[in-house]
């Protein structure tokens, strides 16, 4: 492959996947994984809705208590059956 046959790409900004041999579907796959990883998605459907600070605060509170509480459980010894 000599320089001339290169892709010309000046500043590529954000999830890109360069297909090579017309393998479209692994180069799908490719960038699905890159947009998953970067958490691309989720931002936006946080983005999609305002939420208030102060709902925003209850809603980690209440996810901080139920990681605790998953915790807690989990260091629990099981229950006797007899």
């Amino acid at each position: 492959m000599s320089y001339f046959d290169k892709p010309k790409i000046d500043k590529i900004t954000g999830n890109t996947v360069i297909v090579q041999h017309d393998n479209v579907d692994k180069a799908l796959r490719k960038f699905k994984k890159k947009v998953l990883e970067s958490g691309l998605l989720n931002e936006l459907r946080d983005r999609e809705f305002y939420t208030k600070p102060t709902t925003a605060r209850k809603q980690s509170k209440n996810a901080a208590k139920r990681r605790w509480q998953k915790k807690l459980e989990a260091q629990q010894l099981p229950k006797k059956l007899y």
